[in-house]
């Protein structure tokens, strides 16, 4: 056995827990929204088709906001096409997930689902084959309260009161050359900032995300973030990051240590944003929003059903999570929280079907995955994060060099009395005693439950039964306020303490 130990303090803390970091993303592809959120035949929908199991579900995964409708997806999406009477919306065509879009969830349907399920719906807008005109209509359409052609137009709809958005995406992974509508840095750079300002001049009150590139491993990472902070850093609010990562080749011991990646990634994000600013003589510091992240089987052979193009509703990255891609998913979650003095937001994507915590079955149950649960977890966190000391042992990885065997972070909330640690235990093959030394907190109680451990393999059966819930961790200890705890090999834990 390992060994390991934290030392926490109150007077340590990193960030307030902002409740934007517990964001989901739903976007127009597969399954995610008909036959995933909406599906008007289902036993369960409501009187607007929405699926009350999947809104159960959802609400206890703890999100608090979901970005829409678009990932890849938004870049060639007409807004007007998804709005009044159902019978008159065109079948309209996606290139991103080659398929057929009915229109029948447009935006209205978005909005009316986000405030059924009561959570802040945020909007991506189309800057791929679209520009600073129809970014104004879609803004007036949501926010503008009445007397204009678009606010009437909503009105008609049947929506008198303003949608109220305030947070927006200028664009979806523009970098890209996958991208419709893919643009150079510098040209994206200036259509950015002409979005920006004309929006600004409507509603002053928004949140604005500029595109970074879409993952660590881009060629121009780092260059692409320069030339576009540099001509919009004072219109907008956050730089967006997205980061995806799966087990290779049988690699696990790599895949458990994606979590130093991630952090590797964000702190080169800031690193940039802060070269921007000092040259710049910016006083603002510039925010993250991490607005995709996962574990993604991206490039794994096709599932039954899958290669179906042009079908309306097919399904499309129908990932099924193991026990090993949970343990990573709560090492990421880990991550986030360290780097949340300057990660603000974060969009777990996706939530349904589509590389989501959930699946459904179409006219059937729905059911949580392996990584339903770290995510559910953390988001209980209150108060805020805790910048920990920790001595863990270190092991070699394939991929990512040398990594500590041990990474952790905790929480703690002055009005309730109460914390939380969150640790990954990264070793394959051995478990590792961990100690906690909680300084000025005198613990009188403390509990854990963890997910790994063994099964890693495993992956939640097509029904409601829960195979892969979290375990208690009958290895707790704690003594005159000290804490030891023995973590199971590749297992991710979660202790509550008072």
């Amino acid at each position: 056995m390992k060994f390991a130990s934290l030392v926490l303090d109150r007077a340590f803390s990193v960030a307030p827990i902002r409740r934007e970091l517990f964001g989901g993303f739903l976007e127009q592809a597969g399954r995610g929204i008909y036959g995933g959120v909406y599906e008007p035949s289902h036993p369960l929908a409501d009187a607007s088709g929405f699926r009350t199991d999947v809104l159960e579900l959802l609400r206890e995964l703890g999100i608090t906001s979901v970005r829409y409708p678009g990932g890849n997806f938004v870049s060639g999406y007409r807004w007007e096409d998804t709005v009044g009477p159902k019978s008159e919306r065109p079948r309209t065509i996606d290139l991103a997930w080659r398929s057929i879009d009915t229109n029948e969830f447009g935006l209205d349907e978005f909005i009316a689902w986000t405030r059924v399920l009561g959570v802040e719906p945020r909007l991506a807008m189309n800057l791929g084959t679209r520009g600073v005109a129809e970014a104004l209509d879609l803004l007036e359409y949501c926010n503008f309260p009445a007397g204009s052609k678009q606010s009437e137009l909503r009105r008609s709809h049947g929506a008198a009161e303003p949608y109220a958005v305030r947070t927006w995406y200028l664009g979806n992974e523009m970098d890209g050359p996958w991208q419709v509508g893919h643009k150079t840095a510098a040209e994206y750079a200036r259509l950015a900032v002409e979005t920006a300002r004309a929006m600004r001049q409507l509603d002053a009150n928004l949140d604005l995300v500029a595109c970074g590139s879409s993952s660590f491993d881009m060629p121009w990472f780092g260059e692409w973030e320069r030339v576009v902070l540099e001509e919009a850093y004072d219109v907008v609010d956050s730089i967006s990051a997205h980061q995806y990562y799966f087990e290779a080749d049988g690699d696990r011991t790599s895949f458990l240590a994606s979590g130093d990646h991630l952090d590797r990634y964000l702190k080169a994000l800031i690193a940039t944003a802060d070269h921007v600013q000092a040259t710049g003589r910016h006083k603002r510091r510039m925010s993250i929003s991490l607005d995709e992240w996962n574990v993604w089987y991206q490039g794994r052979p096709l599932a039954a059903g899958e290669e179906q193009d042009w079908v309306p509703g097919a399904p499309r990255l129908e990932d099924h999570y193991t026990v090993a891609d949970g343990v990573v998913v709560g090492s990421m979650l880990i991550t986030i929280l360290q780097n949340s003095d300057r990660v603000h937001a974060a969009n777990l994507a996706q939530l349904v079907n589509v590389i989501g915590p959930i699946m459904t079955e179409n006219h059937g149950a729905a059911w949580k995955q392996t990584t339903f649960h770290p995510f559910a977890l953390t988001a209980k966190a209150t108060g805020v994060v805790l910048g920990v000391a920790l001595t863990s042992p270190k092991h070699e990885t394939l991929v990512h060099g040398e990594v500590a065997t041990v990474d952790a972070t905790a929480t703690w909330d002055d009005q309730t009395r109460s914390g939380k640690i969150f640790v990954v235990n990264r070793s394959v093959d051995e478990s590792v005693r961990l100690t906690v030394d909680a300084r000025d907190i005198a613990m009188s109680q403390a509990s854990a439950v963890y997910i790994g451990g063994q099964n890693l393999g495993g992956i939640a059966a097509s029904t409601t039964a829960d195979e892969f819930q979290p375990r208690r961790n009958a290895d707790l200890i704690l003594e005159a306020g000290s804490l030891q705890v023995v973590l199971p090999p590749a297992s991710w834990t979660a202790i509550d303490f008072a």
